[in-house]
Parts: C-alpha cells; sequence; structure tokens
C-alpha cells in the first residue's frame, strides 16, 4: 500500500471539517443500492484507506458506475450507510477527483485541453470565471504533471482518445484531491495508452497517498498495482485482493454457477460470466457539476 499522504495547504474557501477524520477516506456499512425491485448489491461493508488502489469489476449491469455514483452524492443508496471522508457524500466535493467514461464530445469539443482543466479548479459551470495569473499557472503545472502541456491550447475534438485521457486525469487532480474516482477510464484505449494512464493514476496515489477508485472491465491493465477487488455480480459482492477475489471457487459462488479463472503468467481470464442487465443511463461526458 501506498505511503502516507504529503502535507497539504488547505484549499481558500474550505474548512477542517471539509478534510474530514483520520482514518478510511470511504467507509459503507450495510451498503445497498437498488432501481426499483431490482437489487445491484447488498451488505457492502468496504473501508478505503488513504492511498489505497480498489479495482471495481463486475459485468454490465452489476452497479459499478451506480458506485461511483453514490460516493459522488449523485445517488442515494436503498440501505445503510456511506459517508466520504467522513461525511455523507456531497456534490461537487473539491477533495474528490473524477474520470468519467469516455464518450461522445457533442457541444464541448471545441474546448480546449486547459478549459477542461480549468473546471475543475475554479468553477463546473459555463459562467464567468475568475482569470488571475495564479490559475493559469496552476493550469499550466497539471497539464504538466500529466504529460499533456504539449497539447494544452488544442479543442478536445481534435485529440486521440489517449490524450485526452490525460486531459481528463489532469482535471479530476486539479484541486489535490484525497480521493480519485475513475470510470471505466481504459475504455477505447490501446494497450500503449492503457499503461500511460495506469502509470499516472498509481503514480499519484503513490506521491499524496491518494486513495484510487478505479472501475474497470479488464483487471490485467491494473493487475499489479491493485490492493483490493469489489467485485460485483448477481445482487451480490466479493471483497479482497485479487489472489482472494479472482478465483472460480470464489466468483463461481458469487454467479450461482460455474466461472473458471484462468491464469496465464501474469494475465488473468475469466470465463463463463452470465449476462446482466444493462444499468441506467447517465451523462459521463459532462464536467463534473455541469447538467445537460
Amino acid at each position: 500500500m501506498a505511503a502516507v499522504p504529503h502535507a497539504r495547504t488547505r484549499d481558500r474557501g474550505t474548512t477542517d471539517d471539509d478534510r474530514g477524520t483520520d482514518g478510511p477516506v470511504i467507509s459503507l456499512r450495510g451498503a445497498a443500492l437498488s432501481y426499483g425491485e431490482r437489487v445491484l448489491w447488498h451488505d457492502l461493508d468496504l473501508d478505503v484507506q488513504p492511498g489505497e488502489f480498489l479495482a471495481v469489476l463486475g459485468p454490465n449491469g452489476s452497479g459499478k458506475t451506480s458506485f461511483v455514483r453514490a460516493l459522488l452524492g449523485q445517488r442515494q443508496l436503498s440501505a445503510g450507510t456511506l459517508t466520504v471522508l467522513g461525511h455523507p457524500p456531497r456534490k461537487g466535493s473539491r477533495h474528490i477527483g473524477y474520470v468519467p467514461q469516455q464518450a461522445t464530445l457533442s457541444a464541448h469539443a471545441m474546448l480546449r485541453a486547459r478549459d477542461l482543466v480549468r473546471f475543475g479548479i475554479d468553477g463546473h459551470g459555463f459562467g464567468p470565471r475568475l482569470r488571475t495569473g495564479a490559475v493559469r499557472q496552476r493550469v499550466d503545472e497539471v497539464l504538466a504533471s500529466v504529460g499533456a502541456a504539449a497539447f494544452g491550447d488544442v479543442p478536445l475534438g481534435l485529440l486521440s482518445g489517449g490524450e485526452r485521457q490525460r486531459v481528463r486525469i489532469g482535471q479530476a487532480l486539479a484541486t489535490d484531491p484525497r480521493i480519485l474516482l475513475c470510470d471505466e477510464p481504459l475504455l477505447s484505449l490501446d494497450l500503449h495508452h492503457q499503461r500511460a494512464v495506469t502509470e499516472l493514476v498509481d503514480a499519484r496515489r503513490r506521491s499524496h497517498g491518494t486513495a484510487v477508485v478505479f472501475v474497470t472491465h479488464e483487471i490485467n491493465p491494473v493487475l499489479g498495482l491493485v490492493d483490493r477487488v469489489l467485485y460485483l455480480a448477481r445482487g451480490g459482492h466479493r471483497v479482497g485482493t485479487p489472489d482472494e477475489v479472482l478465483t472460480s471457487e470464489s466468483l463461481s459462488r458469487l454467479y450461482g454457477t460455474q466461472v473458471d479463472v484462468i491464469r496465464v503468467r501474469d494475465r488473468i481470464t475469466v470465463v463463463g460470466v452470465p449476462d446482466e442487465v444493462a444499468e441506467p443511463p447517465h451523462h459521463p461526458e459532462l464536467p463534473h457539476g455541469v447538467r445537460p
């Protein structure tokens, strides 16, 4: 597990109470989430520690994105309790960075890379924003830290998928968050860009003690980085290290049918997973806090 977080200066407009308490940065007890009569998951007890890398796995419709939405304060639990940094989840917290799923850019295609990063610094809307030298300097620093300085003034619509993901990670890290939520950040990326994205995320949690919640369909790109796995399926879950959760016995119990986990050197393949029902739609591409 990563080192203890480094000392931070207090963000303007925040208080010590905003920072939460010592101990887990995310805590769930008896947590459940359902849509009508369909239970996505239930009886979930989980603590995520500072600097921990938690991978959230499971088939489509198992509640992975809904789990992230609950942490963001966008979806209420059906039962149980959830605290984030010692408080009930809040929308728009500066202490939570969010990397959404990739989607079509639509109206935001002409935003420059630096504009998206600036949304993470001085607001989450399209209204007037302060034009200060300090903010511009911070944007430049963030772009450089994620390897995006060379295309900071390029419209998002002209960037490759890997380049856009670097910018999204920069936006998510712009306020020095204590938690980084990544919802399928590797979708549509080739192996080279998958490796670049995962290395950026891992470097952040190791240098700053940022807790990472990383939703993914594919465990192999992050297998060597993960501390624990939360596997969601069929209304249930498993929590543990990859060696504890990603076994034929564990997943067969979870699904109630035979599931085979095949390990070849440093790769894992899961065979025999039943299909799930899709989760309700959401809007992953909008900057954090902006509504359609």
